[in-house]
């Protein structure tokens, strides 16, 4: 089993974080994830990975795939793979209307088709070919990276229901999933293994360090109505058999009531989508998932009463 930690972590200035990503290979972390939404692109944070703790993997989690040009972000990819040869992953995926549309004032549009067509792009691109296509979501006329990396990257379909999934395993080198349950992990992965078997998974998992479960539930709560009332998540949750217990936080979302909406989730629900408690019971929790069929858990700190450096170490798998 792969352990990895979402960076930049939170609460510390980026410059500042060197010392404490120097140390993960020595905790037993052997992967730092980024992701992409409102806060630090994908690829910076990845590339001072790259030089201040040279053994780790490298992964995104995810790279929308609507947010950059093809050859923009086949550059991207190829500069950090040709940067850290053999140790890089790279997690694509739809991201979300709000993301897409509302924050970068682009269409979003066949978000299946995108994700293909990028992967297909990428897959011909980073080869070193020159790419004269018409895929079905865009058009590629006449261009050729002048920088192939030696070994190109893993290439990672972030995926949430069945069709995405068997895309994941069927065009990609595995999936990362999200926002869901140990128990849902078996239901989840096989229909990446039924389309391409022996599949990397990788599960982002949002991870609060705090012995006072009714303070890590009101966190995670939060957490929780600000993801699951977007609505490719709410169909996933709806997909997994959650209608009913989050019913009452998506009517009071759409009356307006966002107080509402958020003290209307449940504790079963919190406990099950969220990692809480002390160390230990974190760490088990953590081992659930990858005991459920994830290979690469990655921890995504949530701020909390613990210092940040300390929550790092004392989650540490060694």
């Amino acid at each position: 089993m792969r352990y990895g930690i979402t960076v930049p972590l939170p609460g510390i200035p980026l410059a500042e974080q060197r010392d404490l990503v120097s140390s993960l290979p020595d905790l037993g972390y052997t992967d730092v994830w980024s992701a992409e939404a409102g806060g630090a692109d994908a690829f910076t944070p990845l590339a001072l990975a790259s030089v201040w703790a040279p053994t780790l993997r490298l992964g995104t989690a995810i790279v929308p795939v609507f947010t950059r040009g093809a050859a923009t972000l086949a550059q991207s990819v190829a500069a950090l793979a040709d940067a850290a040869p053999g140790r890089v992953a790279i997690g694509l995926g739809t991201s979300t209307e709000i993301i897409v549309r509302r924050w970068n004032g682009l269409p979003f549009e066949a978000p299946y088709a995108r994700v293909r067509d990028t992967v297909r792009f990428l897959r011909a691109a980073l080869s070193g070919q020159r790419v004269s296509q018409s895929y079905e979501t865009f058009t590629v006329d006449g261009f050729r990276l002048q920088l192939v990396p030696q070994q190109p990257p893993q290439l990672l379909v972030a995926a949430l229901r069945p069709g995405m999934l068997r895309l994941a395993g069927r065009e990609a080198d595995g999936a990362v999933i999200n926002w869901l349950a140990a128990e849902d992990v078996p239901t989840v992965v096989r229909h990446v293994h039924e389309a391409g078997p022996g599949k990397e998974i990788v599960a982002r998992l949002f991870v609060i360090l705090d012995e006072d479960a009714d303070r890590a539930r009101a966190a995670a709560r939060r957490l929780i109505a600000a993801y699951l009332t977007v609505d490719v998540y709410r169909r996933f949750h709806e997909w997994l058999g959650r209608g009913e217990l989050l019913a009452p936080m998506w009517r009071a979302w759409e009356a307006g009531d966002r107080a509402a909406a958020v003290a209307a989730i449940p504790d079963e629900v919190v406990d099950a989508l969220v990692v809480h408690g002390d160390a230990a019971r974190c760490r088990d929790r953590i081992r659930a998932y990858a005991e459920a069929g994830v290979t690469t858990p990655v921890v995504a700190l949530v701020p909390g009463p613990t210092p940040v450096a300390e929550a790092v170490r004392a989650l540490a798998p060694s």
